[in-house]
């Protein structure tokens, strides 16, 4: 005679509605899409602006090794190495600006046209 076991368990049921609901297509309605969109535009500014700052960070270090720890004829090159690394440093939120405007200005008629139609 053969037996039937069953186990009920609410905490593994509510895991298993959570995996199934990531796989799950779900329409994205136009408030998600315009978030989305607006999201966008200053990700991909911030990530080329971190980038830029964090090289310039790098290459100023190394200009200051150059000028405190290896004195002598690396002195005037660190001097100039470090120069270069303020620069790059200092260009980072300029170039977050620019990118930032070029996006807008790309996705401004679908944001446009999204926000008449969420306002209507």
């Amino acid at each position: 005679m053969e037996q039937f076991n069953y186990t009920y368990s609410a905490k593994q049921q509510e895991e298993i509605k959570k995996i199934r609901s990531k796989y799950i297509v779900q329409e994205e309605d136009k408030m998600q899409q315009l978030r989305r969109m607006d999201q966008s535009v200053t990700q991909k500014s911030t990530m080329y602006s971190i980038i830029v700052g964090v090289i310039g960070a790098l290459i100023m270090g190394i200009g200051m090794c150059c000028c405190l720890v290896w004195q002598g004829k690396l002195f005037i090159p660190g001097i100039i190495i470090g120069i270069i690394g303020i620069v790059l440093i200092s260009m980072a939120y300029p170039i977050f600006n620019h990118i930032t405007r070029k996006e807008r200005e790309k996705i401004a008629p679908e944001i446009l046209r999204l926000t008449d139609e969420l306002m209507k």
